[in-house]
């Protein structure tokens, strides 16, 4: 699978207006402020095709990526407190309109901060994902953060905290230098081959 070749695709506020899915999708979920974007564009070697904001909370759309064989489609990061409430329901409709339709999901990466506990909305994701049987990885982003002798205690723990969703993979992976990207762009290959 070639992820050198890609393009912005187009933006979606609401549900309704997002067309039929008609290649396998890579979905891309996560808190605001995780490191959703600079994980997409690492795994598209691109610098800035996902645009990354300091200001947390500032995708409001789903925002598709187009490949040869994929579609990426970038979800609004969930649990910023600075948004107003008819703002967080139209998000909230936005995204469960999205998997309510008959799309072709390959595989979804819900990702995470490697330094801390899954929040309880991370929890309630991983627990839909998980109850309803999607094909999901966990990316923890933000590894070149943390010293190599925390890394071990920190990804042991974070597999103790989830161990309730069984067999679900932990892929420790860091935007800045590029550690654990390969690994991710080859589980996301595996998918679409699965898909196929």
């Amino acid at each position: 699978m070639n992820f050198h070749i890609v393009d912005f695709e187009a933006s979606y506020g609401k549900s309704k207006q997002i067309p039929p899915s008609d290649i396998p999708e890579i979905v891309f979920s996560g808190k605001s402020n995780v490191g959703k974007s600079s994980l997409i564009n690492k795994l598209l070697y691109r610098k800035s095709i996902a645009r990354v904001s300091a200001t947390p909370g500032k995708t409001t759309t789903i925002n598709f990526f187009r490949l040869k064989d994929a579609r990426f489609a970038d979800l609004p990061g969930y649990g910023y407190a600075k948004v107003s409430r008819s703002e967080k329901d139209r998000w909230g409709e936005l995204v469960e309109g999205y998997f309510a339709q008959e799309r072709n999901i390959a595989l979804i990466i819900q990702i995470c901060d490697i330094r801390h506990s899954p929040t309880k909305d991370d929890m309630a994701m991983i627990e839909f994902l998980h109850s309803t049987g999607y094909n999901f990885i966990i990316a923890l982003t933000k590894l070149d953060k943390l010293k190599k002798s925390q890394r071990q205690a920190r990804i042991d723990s974070l597999s103790e905290e989830l161990s309730a969703f069984e067999g679900v993979k932990l892929y420790p992976c860091s935007s800045q230098n590029g550690e654990g990207i390969e690994e991710i762009r080859a589980a996301i290959e595996e998918s679409i081959t699965e898909t196929e």
